[in-house]
């Protein structure tokens, strides 16, 4: 079955077509195993309250949904609003999914993580989620990562310019991100397109916990959160490595086709994407 499978396999990646147009392939990093697997797993159910944002710790200039899961911004001048996670981790991996549609994101847009004590609302207009030491943040406008108030340059940090002299043009982001926090390792990194993009951020504290977090600026901005899976720091399991090495080798244009695979039903559908 194996030698029949990698034959199968050949033949349909061989005539595979080409990616999507999204900028992100190009500059896309192989990730780790167990954040591979974590990707390609099924996600929790719906309503987990790992999903919820924070009624307490939120800008008055936030409002949220019954669900808990959707926060608006109110049209407010001259002020920077954020709002956090209810629940923080302080060890594993952990994928949340954020939904912000480019069209009410504006200026200053901005997600990432927070400790507990992170400012929520300022006076003017600026990057509160990695406006301190307290929080990290990439702004989606300009592609900007923030800590500590300062800007640590663009990310995905590896792109190649139009022209040899010309400014790195920022990358427009779309409306669904994957932020992914490895608070084992002390790292902060994002899914745009299928594609991760690298560490953006590292040395993140261990031990502390850490909250998804946004900012903005933008009146009638609604961002919406859902955690979609998790990891300990144990390896993954040979069965979850198996079925991530096929669905490799089927690529992204593939994934829907598991019932042609030479395999017996059960792995048919165990191996149907999940994310």
């Amino acid at each position: 079955m194996g030698l029949k499978l990698s034959v199968w396999l050949y033949s349909m990646t061989a005539d595979s077509p080409p990616s999507c147009s999204s900028a992100f392939p190009p500059l896309a990093v192989p990730p780790p195993s167990r954040l591979a697997v974590t990707l390609n797993s099924s996600p929790v159910a719906p309503g987990d309250s790992r999903s919820h944002w924070s009624s307490a710790h939120c800008s008055p200039h936030f409002l949220l949904s019954a669900c808990r899961e959707e926060v608006t911004r109110t049209p407010v001048e001259q002020s920077s609003d954020g709002v956090r996670a209810e629940m923080g981790v302080k060890s594993g991996l952990h994928v949340w999914e954020l939904l912000w549609s480019p069209a009410h994101r504006g200026s200053h847009a901005v997600m990432g993580v927070s400790c507990q004590n992170c400012p929520l609302q300022a006076s003017g207009y600026e990057a509160l989620v990695g406006g301190d030491c307290q929080s990290w943040g990439w702004e989606l406008k300009t592609n900007q990562l923030w800590h500590g108030g300062q800007s640590l340059g663009m990310y995905p940090g590896e792109r190649k310019r139009c022209h040899s002299e010309g400014a790195e043009a920022p990358l427009p982001v779309p409306e669904r991100v994957l932020l992914v926090l490895d608070a084992d390792a002390g790292t902060l990194g994002y899914v745009v397109d299928g594609c991760f993009l690298g560490v953006a951020f590292k040395d993140l504290p261990r031990g502390v916990e850490l909250f998804p977090a946004v900012s903005s600026v933008r009146g009638g901005a609604t961002i919406r959160l859902r955690y979609l899976n998790g990891a300990t720091r144990d390896p993954p399991a040979l069965m979850a490595l198996c079925g991530l090495s096929i669905r490799r080798s089927l690529g992204q244009q593939r994934q829907n086709q598991t019932d042609k695979l030479p395999l017996p039903p059960f792995l048919q559908r165990y191996l149907l994407p999940s994310l």
